[in-house]
């Protein structure tokens, strides 16, 4: 049986949104809702969050998370991620590593369990998500991927492909690496295409690494910017207000 854990990158010095991971969401950090929801699903050996910013150790610990500090040089959440696994004795012996985006608050165990199984085919190194929506498919912060028959990315992008026969999925920030796989990405020099876009991604792709990508109805909702965050506080009501209901009528 494979041991799976789940190591959740957050840093303080966002540039589109600083300080996210402890921005309130309903009453709770945004780093706390995520942290939750990846315990909630019962699929980790273990959860740990890694973080460069001391205020974000302490929340974490606050909240009874698992948490270890991590270098301020990291130009990626992945890099983060390999760090985490070099310190830490329980995460030596990993077979995945899922490194769930410190801004994914909604994340459920379906689209996370879909991830794992990606790996009962042997040939798979890396995995993602992505969702079939077209809503807000010209938003730059919207990453958008295009695959070939078998479900490997062969593109991402902040701009949707213009051919209309080609579909461009949503990518959901969610990765998953074989322990192997993670530590030669690392090493690997930031690509062309990863610096032109801001998606680290990218640097597998050009190196000549496949990405499997899972398809979920999870839509996913990344938290970039305030505006996001407005939307998710919306979702995060209305999702209240139907638990409201239903344990009412139930």
């Amino acid at each position: 049986m494979m041991k799976v854990i789940a190591i959740i990158p957050a840093r303080f010095d966002s540039t589109r949104f600083p300080g996210k991971p402890l921005v309130k969401l309903g009453n709770k950090y945004i780093i706390q809702h995520v942290y939750e929801q990846a315990k909630k699903s019962g699929l980790f050996a273990e959860i740990i969050v890694g973080t460069d910013d001391q205020r974000i150790f302490e929340a974490v610990k606050g909240f009874g998370g698992k948490v270890t500090l991590t270098s301020k040089k990291h130009k990626s959440g992945t890099d983060r991620v390999a760090e985490v696994c070099t310190k830490l004795f329980c995460c030596k012996d990993a077979d995945i590593i899922i490194n769930i985006q410190g801004d994914e608050p909604f994340i459920t165990e379906k689209p996370l369990k879909k991830l794992i199984e990606a790996f009962d085919d042997s040939e798979v190194m890396v995995a993602s998500l992505m969702h079939k929506t077209s809503a807000d498919i010209e938003n730059p912060n919207v990453v958008k991927v295009v695959c070939d028959e078998n479900n490997n990315a062969l593109n991402f992008s902040r701009i949707p492909s213009p051919e209309p026969q080609i579909i461009n999925y949503k990518h959901i920030g969610v990765y998953a690496f074989r322990r192997k796989t993670l530590f030669e990405f690392v090493k690997l020099p930031e690509s062309k295409l990863e610096k032109i876009e801001k998606l680290e991604q990218l640097r597998l792709l050009e190196n000549g690494y496949k990405i499997r990508m899972v398809l979920t109805s999870y839509k996913g909702i990344g938290i970039d910017t305030p505006q996001d965050l407005e939307k998710a506080e919306k979702l995060l009501t209305d999702t209240h207000r139907k638990t409201w209901i239903k344990e009412r009528i139930s």
